[in-house]
Order: structure tokens, then C-alpha cells, then sequence
């Protein structure tokens, strides 16, 4: 019999917690992909990168709502939420780099693998010994000292059985105030209506949602919506066709894509603030998009913390950090062989914020470790 990690209601919160960490985890490299490509190019894999983000805000407001529903307090803005990239993500068997990179194919394939659906072959096997001499991982066990997760999938399958054994020895789990939780009507996306989470029911089909959405893991390419799970809208940027209903997994037989990998502002990769030159203007536009990504960051806090509509306000924020990723990607970087400025998500404090500094200013976060 498996050996659960969740035992009582603070290991559900920590797992939770974890949670919340990971899906974020996921926007900065979607954003920078989606940011490099040119104006008026790759329209289709635009256009695919783009939907997984908002779904991924989706996922992430998901996990908060269950994580209220518990009385937990979603923050954003504690230290070490945001990774330091390259970040370490298990996926099955292997580990792998999670980096800020320009649209490419090494980018579509560490958003393939990030997806990638990964059963364990049996419950006894689900989590696995973390090597020794890598970087945290996004998705360890945050009570199991030293011990990853086989798959992201795996790892929202842990969190549901702790969720049933938990509320199976303490009646009053679900005991978070009804007003912190986003309803339908605060969060408005074509990949999935948001869940007001209550009672046990209600958490364990947002939880099955993100899983489902994500990797297909149980409902096969498409997801219980019907809208293609992130992983498979990722392969057709690499098999350059899309998948139609009745399509096996590998073989889509849908309309071409067009793709033009030369079509991209060649950013650097997983570039830092000491990459900037000292005192340039890149080195503060660097900085100012930095100081806005952690206003979003306190923003989402709020909006988790009782406020749920200034949710909307944050999805177009995100969005609006267009202009600050141009003026970076737009120009080459010093010193970096004709490779272009990128930001780099080393969040400061977000100005007015009543949440926790992310860090102290100059100072690059650490990376996750739930």
C-alpha cells in the first residue's frame, strides 16, 4: 500500500502551496517565447502559446480557490515563489532545464516536456529519489525530504488522494471564507470555466482539471471541456499540422501550421540583470519590467485575498507587459554576440504592496523549492 505525504491538513496546505508556485512557474518562459516572435509573424504559434498562458492563469486560480477553500492564503509575492531560470522540472525518468528562451524548437520542446502526459507504472512509484547535485526542483515533495515527483501529473494525484484523506478525518477542512473564492464571472477564457470550490467535490474536479488540461493525462488529447491538452497544442508546433477530432496522439491530420523559426528577436537565454551593462538604459528598463511583473505578482495576491475583481485587471496586465518586453527584445545586448535583451523575472519588491518583498532590490530569487 502507498505511503501517502499528506497527512493533515498543513501538508495539504504545503502541497498547495507548491502548486501555486508551479503553474506560475510555467508564464515567464510562455511569455518570453510568445514576446520574441515578431510582429505579424507566426501567427499560429502565437496564437497556441498565447491560450497556454491565459490557461495556465486558470490553473493557477484554481489551485488558489482550493487552497482558500482549505483556509490556506495564496501569496505571490513571498520569497522564493518566482525561480531563478534555468530551473530543474522532473518529467518522468528524466530532469531538465526550464529556461527564458526566444520561440524556437528547443522552446516548443521544453514546453512539450513540461506537459508531457507520464503515468507511473503504479502508485508505488510516483515519487522518486531527487538527485543530489541538482538545483531544487519545481516539483518535489514539499514533505518528503529529498523526493521528486514521476510527473506533474503524479504530482496533482498526490495532492487529490491527500485531499480525500484529509477531509475523511476532519469534517471542518473546508472551513476558508466563500468571499475569497473567483467565480466564473470574475475570470472570463475559452479553455475552461472557473470552479468555486466549497466542499470536496468541488476541489477534486478543479485539481482533476489543471491535471487533465495540462498533460491529457485520463481524457486522451482532448480534455473534458473538449479543447486539445496543453501538451498535444505544443506538438503541433513541432509536427506542423493541427489534430482534428478523431486524431491518435502522434498523427494529427488537421490543417498545416505555418511556422518561420527565423521570424524571432534572437534574445539571450535566461539572461540576468549582471548581464546589462552597469548604469545603461537597458540595465533600467530591465529593472522597471521587473518592478511591474511584481506588481502583477501583488496584484494576483489581492485578488486571491478577498478582491476576486481585480483578477480581470491582472489578466490584461499581463498582457500589457508587451511594451516592456519590446523595449528589451527590440535591442541587441552588449558583449552578447548580437543577442538580444530579454527580462530576466528577478522580481523586486512591487511598489504599495502589503504582501512580503519577493526580494531585496538586486538581489536575483532563489529558485522554488515548495
Amino acid at each position: 500500500m502507498t505511503v501517502s505525504t499528506i497527512e493533515n491538513r498543513d501538508d495539504l496546505i504545503r502541497y498547495l502551496e507548491a502548486a501555486l508556485a508551479l503553474e506560475h512557474a510555467t508564464l515567464p518562459p510562455y511569455l518570453t517565447a510568445y514576446y520574441s516572435i515578431r510582429s505579424t509573424t507566426n501567427s499560429d504559434a502565437a496564437h497556441i502559446i498565447r491560450v497556454a498562458a491565459v490557461e495556465e492563469m486558470l490553473h493557477l486560480t484554481l489551485v488558489a480557490n482550493v487552497l482558500n477553500a482549505v483556509g490556506g492564503r495564496p501569496d505571490l509575492t513571498r520569497p522564493g515563489f518566482v525561480p531563478s531560470y534555468p530551473a530543474y522540472l522532473p518529467d518522468g525518468e528524466d530532469d531538465f532545464t526550464v529556461d527564458l528562451r526566444p520561440f524556437s524548437p528547443e522552446a516548443v520542446e521544453t514546453f512539450c516536456k513540461i506537459e508531457r502526459p507520464g503515468k507511473a507504472p503504479s502508485a508505488d512509484e510516483r515519487l522518486l529519489s531527487a538527485p543530489a547535485d541538482r538545483a531544487p526542483l519545481l516539483v518535489s515533495s514539499p514533505t518528503a525530504e529529498g523526493m521528486r515527483f514521476y510527473s506533474i501529473g503524479e504530482f496533482y494525484e498526490e495532492i487529490t488522494e491527500g485531499l480525500e484523506k484529509v477531509a475523511a478525518d476532519d469534517p471542518a477542512l473546508f472551513r476558508g471564507d466563500p468571499a475569497r473564492q473567483v467565480g466564473p464571472e470574475y475570470f472570463y477564457s475559452g479553455g475552461g470555466t472557473m470552479i468555486v470550490v466549497t466542499d470536496l467535490d468541488s476541489a477534486r474536479r478543479a485539481l482533476q482539471f489543471i491535471a487533465a488540461q495540462g498533460e491529457g493525462l485520463d481524457s486522451g488529447i482532448y480534455d473534458a471541456e473538449g479543447e486539445l491538452a496543453h501538451y498535444y497544442r505544443f506538438r503541433q508546433l513541432q509536427l506542423g499540422r493541427y489534430y482534428q477530432e478523431g486524431d491518435e496522439p502522434g498523427t494529427p491530420t488537421g490543417p498545416p501550421l505555418s511556422i518561420s523559426w527565423d521570424d524571432v528577436h534572437n534574445v539571450k537565454v535566461s539572461a540576468k540583470l549582471a548581464d546589462y551593462p552597469p548604469g545603461s538604459e537597458l540595465a533600467r528598463v530591465a529593472r522597471e519590467f521587473n518592478a511591474d511583473y511584481g506588481a502583477l505578482l501583488a496584484l494576483l495576491t489581492q485578488a486571491f485575498d478577498g478582491r476576486p475583481a481585480l483578477l480581470q485587471d491582472a489578466v490584461c496586465d499581463m498582457f500589457r507587459l508587451r511594451d516592456g518586453f519590446n523595449r528589451l527584445i527590440c535591442n541587441p545586448l552588449p558583449g552578447h554576440d548580437g543577442l538580444h535583451a530579454a527580462p530576466t523575472f528577478e522580481i523586486e519588491p512591487a511598489a504599495g504592496s502589503d504582501q512580503p518583498a519577493a526580494r531585496d532590490a538586486g538581489e536575483p530569487t532563489r529558485a522554488v523549492t515548495p
